[in-house]
């Protein structure tokens, strides 16, 4: 069975760093895009940072370029999110997804992905 484990969220001070980390089972990996997605109370699901296992490539919105750094390690079947510089903006629930293949990252969006993680509470206290 395919899963994914989102974990990592917690309350942090605003400028405080976060590392997020996307445990994935039944599947690896490096076969799959992965996607960081996240919604804040009243906003709509935003794709925040994606990366494609097959060759490494990243994808940021605007919102955290800079700010956060996504990776993956393979040996561990792992996607993780450093976020740093954490603002109070940030504050959401944050969800990881996976999408089979080589997507175009840019265009990953939360509802067309083929497996899903619960999502962890981060929040960003000013």
């Amino acid at each position: 069975m395919c899963r994914l484990q989102a974990s990592g969220g917690g309350l942090v001070q605003a400028g405080g760093s976060l590392r997020l980390s996307c445990a994935a089972s039944g599947f690896s990996v490096g076969d799959y895009a992965i996607g960081w997605f996240r919604q804040a109370p009243g906003k709509d699901r935003e794709g925040i940072s994606h990366i494609r296992g097959g060759d490494g490539s990243t994808y940021y919105a605007d919102s955290v370029r800079d700010r956060f750094t996504i990776s993956s390690d393979n040996a561990k079947n792992t996607v993780y999110l450093q976020m740093d510089s954490l603002k109070p903006e940030d504050t959401a629930v944050y969800y990881c997804a996976a999408k089979r293949g080589s997507p175009y990252l840019p265009m990953l969006y939360y509802d067309g992905m083929d497996y899903w993680g619960k999502g962890t509470l981060v929040t960003v206290s000013s």
